[in-house]
């Protein structure tokens, strides 16, 4: 009986095997195929990186929604994000929130936001951030919806928002731990 359950043990043991490897590849495959991606949850254009497109689950009927982010400018010229668009919404813009004088401000950045050569920038809360407009459907927590960045030289990349608890703390998605 003993000699029934190697034999499984050691076929198990190799489909398992196969499993992983196929696992691991694709990830790889995808990377050399060129399709953008860069890790689980990061996307690469060009000299450019973006890191962890994220959301917040809204409450019903509300009408906006924020989208952040990272993106690293690996580059020796600056880029410029000039342009957002989502699934969920009817139009996408960049915004930018500050606090002058004692009083918290958020304004529209129509000539989008300057990535610095060699640098990162994050669009978080309280911060800059994107601001998706006229939803069109409701972010939920543990879904994902599709997003597009268009910067002014490294062109467009499509983009997945991974949606957060409402409210709450965010949860890493698998970058570096932050948002």
């Amino acid at each position: 009986m003993s000699n029934t359950h190697v034999p499984a043990r050691a076929s198990l043991s190799r489909r398992s095997f196969a499993a992983l490897a196929c696992g691991l590849m694709l990830p790889l495959g995808l990377l050399a195929g060129g399709t953008g991606m860069a890790s689980a949850h990061e996307f690469k254009l060009g000299d450019l990186e973006i890191g962890h497109p994220w959301s917040r689950e809204t409450p019903a009927g509300a009408k906006v929604a924020g989208g952040y982010l990272s993106v690293t400018n690996h580059g020796s010229e600056a880029d410029r994000l000039i342009a957002v668009s989502s699934t969920i919404s009817d139009k996408g813009e960049i915004h930018e929130m500050a606090v002058n004088d004692g009083v918290m401000t958020m304004r529209q950045l129509p000539d989008g936001l300057e990535i610095p050569a060699g640098e990162k920038v994050e669009l978080k809360p309280g911060s800059y951030h994107l601001m998706f407009m006229g939803l069109k459907s409701q972010p939920k927590k543990g879904e994902k919806f599709a997003g597009t960045l268009t910067f002014e030289k490294a062109g467009t990349i499509e983009v997945e928002f991974a949606v957060d608890a409402m409210g709450g703390k965010t949860e890493d998605h698998g970058s570096n731990g932050s948002h």
